[in-house]
């Protein structure tokens, strides 16, 4: 099904690659971007700072934000042509790279250097380890995602398979991502993986417990990642390069404001929710570092990325770093706030 998917998603590449103009859209001077993100979470909370702070405004851009709910439908906005700039996991990339279509998405530029999710349980467990997982049922997010690739590889690093044998861990892979949170809810599993804020407000409304942070648990590795079709990139370098500008000053307000200013700056992309939950949510992200200093991607990291999808059987064989990544922007962007 993955070789399949693959296959349309090049072909559709190819029909949209000359029905589609890579060229800017201006509105009211502002040149607009439409960027899908693979979720909506504070773990992408420099974005959202950027958005409300005026950051874009700043570099003369205006945001039309989308929620695609998921990788695979994030990048199928981007490979159609809904969307000029997708954030979603440098995997999706790697997927139609191997697929060999033409004009692919390129990675340039990384937000976050580690698993954002949290593990939430239906009973509260003290100083929780892998080894609680075991003969229970855990929903970890759609086959082929980040999310239950790296799940599954801390899991096995800790020395236990997948199955739903007593001795084993029973990982759900068969659930769509902005779906897990209400299957979990409503049906036996013991555990599920939610990003913030949803996994506070799930513990709030339920009585639920996060026990555990996959991120801290799994290591460094690049999450999650601002990618475009190199043809949109090529067109239109200025305006990329200021869409990352814009990104890297709201990390850049992360740094220097304490947790109250930055929960006042990413209120208006959360309606609804809770204000404790939001400050939760961003200790949570500073607690297990989750943002990068700089928005090159390493090759070493993007190595690490293909060892958790070649161990979780979604990757035969590695794919060259330049093929998916092109760091130019990004080094130009560190080195104009240096």
């Amino acid at each position: 099904m993955k070789k399949l998917s693959i296959l349309m998603m090049a072909l559709l590449m190819v029909v949209t690659a000359t029905l589609y103009g890579c060229g800017d859209t201006t509105t009211d001077n502002y040149v607009t971007i439409r960027v899908n993100e693979v979720t909506h979470s504070i773990f992408y909370a420099p974005l959202y700072v950027a958005i409300n702070n005026g950051f874009f405004e700043q570099e003369g851009l205006k945001i039309e934000l989308s929620n695609g709910g998921g990788a695979d439908r994030s990048m199928t906005a981007i490979l159609s042509g809904d969307a000029d700039i997708g954030l979603m996991g440098p995997e999706a990339a790697i997927y139609v790279t191997e697929g060999g279509a033409q004009d692919r998405p390129v990675v340039f530029g990384q937000l976050t250097k580690r698993d954002g999710s949290f593990i939430v349980s239906k009973t509260a467990i003290e100083d929780f380890t892998v080894a609680d997982l075991v003969g229970k049922e855990i929903i970890g997010g759609r086959k082929g995602g980040v999310p239950a690739m790296t799940l599954e590889y801390v899991i096995k690093e800790a020395g236990y398979t997948i199955g739903t044998g007593a001795d084993q861990v029973n990982l759900r892979t068969d659930v769509a991502f902005d779906l897990t949170a209400s299957v979990f809810d409503s049906t036996d599993a013991d555990f599920c993986t939610l990003f913030e804020p949803t996994a506070s407000e799930l513990c709030a409304e339920r009585g639920y417990h996060i026990v555990a942070s996959v991120g801290e648990v799994s290591g460094e590795v690049p999450y999650t990642a601002f990618m475009a079709r190199r043809g949109y990139i090529d067109e239109n370098p200025l305006t990329v390069e200021r869409f990352l500008r814009a990104v890297y000053r709201g990390y850049r307000f992360l740094l220097t404001a304490d947790v109250n200013e930055i929960a006042e700056s990413l209120k208006p992309s959360f309606e609804g929710v809770s204000d404790a939950s939001i400050i939760t949510s961003i200790q949570s992200y500073i607690d297990c570092d989750a943002w990068v200093q700089s928005p090159a991607m390493t090759e070493a990291a993007f190595d690490r990325l293909q060892d958790i999808m070649i161990s979780a059987g979604e990757l035969d064989e590695k794919v060259e770093f330049s093929s998916v990544v092109d760091n130019t922007i990004a080094n130009r962007v560190y080195q104009y706030f240096a």
